[in-house]
Parts: C-alpha cells; structure tokens; sequence
C-alpha cells in the first residue's frame, strides 16, 4: 500500500514534494476557514492555489491548473465582497442562493464545460477517462467556489460532490498528498454545511 501512494514521489524533485506538502496544509487551513465564516479562507487559499497553479503546469494537469487559478481570482473577489459592511454588520451574511443566481450558476458551469473542452482540446489532453471526468468537476468548482465568494450556502454541495469525485482521481494520478487533503476536505465540507445552516438560522432568528 504504502509503495501505492508514495513510490511515484521518487522521479519528483524534493522542491515539488515540500510544496505540495506546504500548499495542502495552506489548503486545509483554508477550508477549516470557510467553515467557520472566518475570513481568513482567502488569504490561505491565496497561497494554497498560487503553489499549485505552479505545480500543475509543472505536472501538465491544464483542468486542475486552472481550477486553481479561477480559485485564486475569486479569492481576491470573495475576500473583498466578505469585508463590505453596512455598519458594524456584514452587508452580504451567509444566504440561500436567488433564482437569478441559480440561472447565474448554470451559465457558469455550462461555459467553464466548453471553455475546459476547447482547452483539452486544443492540447490535445483527452487521451484518458480522467480528462473527461476533470472536465466535470471544473464546472463544479467554477460554481461552488463562485457561490462561496457571495456566501451562499449551497456552495458546500458542489464542494462536496466535486471532493468526493477528485478523490479517487488524485490516487489514480499520483498525487497522494493532494488526494489525501480532498478526503480531509469533504469531512470538512460536511461539517462546513451544517455549521453554516446553524449560522444562517440564527440570523433568522434575530431578524
């Protein structure tokens, strides 16, 4: 097992091994973050998507580099849209997601699908099963972290569906590390979930 996880680290150089290791812990932070509506998920997930658009173009991964770089642009977007306030409260507080934002998140999951299709394309990348299904969970990361930078509630679904199915793939890729950080980041997501409707139900209350 443990030569299964860990034997294709020999061809890496150690440079690529401690950065994976720095941007999952980065990775992790940031996602424990969000769980807690705590800020702090934009400025560790900054640093968690820079070293892995590096590493990904380094390992030729084109999906996942640039579901990585979307992240780090929304990260900028979130993290400014989280600190406006009305006062001493938060103008966007944890909600549900609009009809208009729906048909928002349905157009940003059909054009990430056929911009990802021209790029695989393009370079010529759709040789295995993996590509299409990278393909797949592009869309849904374009939308869940889009609905996470409005503080939506359903982006803890699509982080969940989209971790569950990542996970499998990064074994299956050799990326241990990183398939590691997705099992810790759909228990997280879970909990995520849960701890966001608590949020969400008290400010009802109050209101």
């Amino acid at each position: 097992m443990i030569e299964f996880l860990f034997s294709q680290y020999r061809d890496h150089p150690t440079l690529d091994i401690i950065l994976e290791i720095v941007a999952v812990i980065f990775g992790l932070w940031s996602v424990w973050c969000a769980k807690s509506d705590n800020i702090w998920v934009f400025p560790t997930g900054i640093v968690s998507t820079l070293i892995y658009v590096y590493l990904l173009w380094e390992w030729s991964l084109l999906g996942d580099m640039m579901i990585n770089g979307y992240y780090f642009i929304m990260s900028i977007y979130g993290w400014y849209h989280w600190t406006r306030k009305k006062g001493d409260t938060a103008e966007y507080p944890i909600s549900i997601i609009s009809r208009q934002e729906k048909l928002i998140s349905v157009i940003i999951f059909t054009i990430t699908i056929i911009f990802v299709i021209i790029v695989y394309l393009f370079f010529g990348k759709f040789t295995t099963w993996s590509a299409f299904v990278d393909t797949f969970i592009t869309g849904i990361f374009f939308v869940g972290m889009w609905l996470m930078a409005k503080r939506k509630i359903e982006n803890w679904i699509f982080w969940i569906i989209g971790d569950v199915i990542s996970i499998p793939l990064y074994f299956v890729k050799g990326f241990t590390f990183t398939g590691f950080q997705y099992i810790i980041f759909t228990i997280i997501a879970f909990y995520g979930y849960i701890e966001w409707k608590k949020i969400l139900n008290n400010n009802r209350q109050e209101y």
